[in-house]
């Protein structure tokens, strides 16, 4: 039910533009049975006149309950929804440490010797040493799948997305890091396209009136309203005049929260 109404509220902008061409097609329906029923002098005409301007008074007062349920949704069902969602929960996932029973070796029985004959004791010259050089490695970000299909439009430095990164499983909610600017910024918005879209590119909810030009976090992203499947996860940037700028879109699969191990027991006191 929740991501029904976020879908509705998504799809919001379109949903009164085609209760709008309703109404006035059926204002049209109505002003020519007004007309007819001025025009006709025969009993039987004026009731079929009368009927179809009942039945248009009618198809608009639905039309415009629609409105209102739509607007309702938009304005006060879908933030009270996201206001009430405890995704702090979600993100601080605490991990308690439990006794784990484990099994213990057993020990080694029998006479045992060591072997000293490697063993150099006293000072080593620090120039004879040879001390491994650390490199840095990139932080993961998640599971990948492997042969995910290659990302579309993230070779430009205008829209990039590194998290979440193409074939990643995601389950919880992330922040969106990468970079999105352009000349003449506007605004950047995030799109998401799978089994809960119905097949379309569906506008997430993320505030991106900011360019970043350089790495950093460009919104949350939360999964849990979406089932699990295989979605496209895409980034545009557009300018003062609504025109895209540039695009990054990735495949990412949405998955049920991993189970975490669960312990054995504790040990019963004596």
């Amino acid at each position: 039910m929740t991501a029904v109404v976020f879908l509705l509220e998504q799809w919001a902008t379109g949903l009164y533009i085609l209760l709008a061409a309703a109404f006035l097609y059926t204002y049209w329906h109505l002003s020519r049975a007004q007309q007819e029923f001025r025009q006709t002098h025969f009993e039987l005409e004026r009731d079929i006149a009368r009927f179809k301007r009942a039945n248009a008074l009618t198809a608009m007062i639905l039309i415009g309950e629609l409105a209102l349920v739509v607007l309702g949704i938009q304005q006060v069902v879908a933030p009270t929804l996201r206001d009430n969602m405890d995704t702090g929960q979600i993100l601080a996932q605490v991990q308690q440490d439990g006794d784990f029973a484990t099994p213990t070796a057993a020990p080694l029985e029998g006479d045992f010797q060591i072997d000293t004959s490697g063993v150099v004791l006293g000072e080593i010259d620090p120039a004879d040493q040879i001390l491994p050089t650390p490199t840095l490695t990139p932080t993961p970000v998640g599971t990948i799948v492997p042969n995910a299909p290659a990302a579309v439009g993230c070779d430009t430095p205008n829209a990039q997305l590194q998290v979440p990164a193409n074939g990643m499983i995601v389950f919880q909610p992330i922040t969106v890091s990468g970079t999105a600017f352009a000349d003449d910024f506007a605004f950047y918005k995030f799109e998401l396209n799978g089994p809960s879209t119905f097949g379309n590119f569906a506008t997430l909810p993320v505030d991106g009136t900011q360019s970043v030009t350089s790495l950093g976090d460009l919104g949350q992203f939360v999964p849990a309203f979406y089932e699990p499947g295989t979605y496209q996860f895409r980034l545009v940037v557009f300018d003062t005049t609504n025109a895209p700028r540039g695009s990054c879109t990735i495949t990412i699969y949405i998955s049920e929260p991993i189970a975490t191990p669960t312990p054995l027991g504790t040990p019963a006191s004596r």
